[in-house]
């Protein structure tokens, strides 16, 4: 076996393993992740160490030499400790078996061998010894580097055992291929997979959808997010993820007349978006924005194909997906304002922008206007290059149009300037519907533009409007 790999290994906590392996006479290795991307030359600060014995025992044999508090997971036989800005996590070398019927394996103690045989990709199972007959040797029984050079994602058993086992690995084979590629070298997925999972993709259903979306929030925020949605709709993963999404595909044809691929605008928005506080859920927005086009499509014989409402139906579908997926509450309202205000810059564009419009918008988006104008922005696609370039350059008009008014009318957090307390004190009344409404008709003014966003001219509209619901001032 060569020595070719001891450059990747010159951190001084490799040299401590090795010191603490030869000690206690087992056999120690770094394994998977950290191995692969150091041939890609990636940084990587999560360092898998798996040794022919116990891990626990291993890992708190190194935490008393590095005087570092080690966190053991008995349920799983692992334990994790910190060492500068590394993560260290060590478990036993095993073998496991699967039921059917469960993704918990039956676990047993095994070799290196064994371990390797039970990763998911040839790329993850490559191995560095840390013994000092061979320090930084390369274990690599399944040709993984070969793959790595390649950009191929390949299972080192048969895919149909290796997917069946834990379904979860064929979207961290989705994941892979996405989160690794680059401009240089795309992975891709060999067709054995993709035929094992288009066979076996129901298998999904024994996950938790606390796995599944931590994967797909993997996804969301790689470079080329729109990659990971085509490979799971080409492995026919996609369906048991969001079939909202895939009900999207396709184009449909009436007399001649057919709309574009919403599936594929979708990827396109999603891909455009570059960057945001809230990048994550952003990307959320971008994905789920056209997701009420399927159930609103319709064929006007006079227009053509309509998909009036979908930004409505749409967001009444986002809080149902969020909820079955396990992602949290208050980003789902975040996403479900986004998609629901999707279209409204958007119709600013082809209208005369009034500062009515501006403020509506601006009160209705809040804090998050921002984002919105990027998802809006993305949201501008055409194969004509002239159309993309004119609603383009007239969206920056709007987005100057929203700076004016907000520095003029301070509406993005509007705050009503008549309380509900001060209406009841004016008029000597209890809390009653009339409160209510007379607070609306003072927004509604300050939208509009007929006063200005403060307490004296809201109080002196407040009063002249007041009689009509039958309130007299005391």
């Amino acid at each position: 076996m060569s020595t070719i790999t001891s450059q990747f290994l010159d951190r001084p906590i490799f040299s401590i393993l090795s010191e603490i392996a030869h000690q206690k006479g087992v056999r120690a290795f770094v394994i998977g992740g950290y191995v692969r991307d150091c041939f890609l030359g990636r940084e990587c600060k999560d360092i898998d160490v798996v040794v022919e014995g116990s891990g626990i025992d291993f890992a708190t044999a190194v935490g008393e030499r590095l005087h570092r508090k080690v966190t053991v997971f008995k349920n799983f036989g692992t334990a994790m400790l910190r060492y500068g800005q590394d993560e260290l996590e060590f478990v036993g070398a095993r073998k496991e078996s699967y039921r059917r019927d469960s993704r918990k394996p039956i676990v047993e103690n095994g070799t290196l061998e064994d371990d390797q045989l039970r990763r998911d990709f040839t790329i993850n199972a490559m191995a560095f010894s840390l013994q000092k007959e061979d320090f930084g040797a390369l274990v690599d029984p399944f040709g993984g580097i070969k793959d790595l050079a390649a950009g191929l994602i390949r299972t080192p058993l048969d895919p149909d055992t290796t997917y069946s086992d834990d379904p979860l690995r064929m979207l961290r084979a989705v994941r892979f291929a996405t989160k690794l590629s680059t401009d240089k070298l795309q992975f891709r997925i060999v067709d054995e997979s993709i035929e094992s999972m288009n066979r076996i993709a129901d298998r999904l259903n024994i996950l938790s959808k606390e796995r599944i979306t931590d994967e797909l929030n993997k996804m969301l925020v790689t470079q080329k997010p729109a990659m990971a949605f085509e490979l799971m709709d080409r492995c026919g993963l996609l369906p048991y993820i969001l079939p909202e999404l895939s009900a999207l595909k396709g184009v449909e044809t009436v007399d001649g007349r057919g709309h574009k691929d919403n599936f594929q605008h979708t990827l396109t928005v999603l891909e455009n978006i570059k960057e945001s506080d809230k990048l994550l859920w952003l990307r959320w927005a971008a994905l789920l924005h056209d997701i009420g086009k399927a159930a609103s499509k319709r064929f006007d014989p006079a227009i053509g194909w309509t998909f009036h409402g979908h930004e409505v139906v749409g967001a009444r579908q986002v809080p149902k997906i969020f909820n079955r997926l396990k992602l949290p509450v208050d980003e789902g309202k975040y996403v479900t304002k986004l998609v629901r205000l999707h279209l409204r810059p958007i119709a600013l564009v082809d209208s005369e922008v009034t500062d009515s419009a501006v403020r509506r918008l601006l009160f209705d988006a809040g804090d998050d206007i921002d984002d919105l104008m990027q998802l809006c922005s993305a949201d501008i696609t055409s194969k004509n290059e002239a159309k993309v370039a004119r609603l383009k350059a007239n969206f920056e008009l709007v987005k100057a149009k929203l700076v004016e008014v907000e520095a003029k009318d301070a509406v993005r957090n509007f705050k009503n300037p008549i309380t509900g307390e001060y209406v009841m004190s004016v008029y000597g009344i209890e809390p009653c519907r009339e409160i209510g409404l007379l607070k609306e008709m003072v927004k509604e003014a300050i939208l509009d533009g007929e006063i200005g966003n403060n307490f004296e001219e809201a109080d002196v509209y407040m009063r002249k409007r007041a009689p009509e619901l039958g309130l007299d001032a005391k």
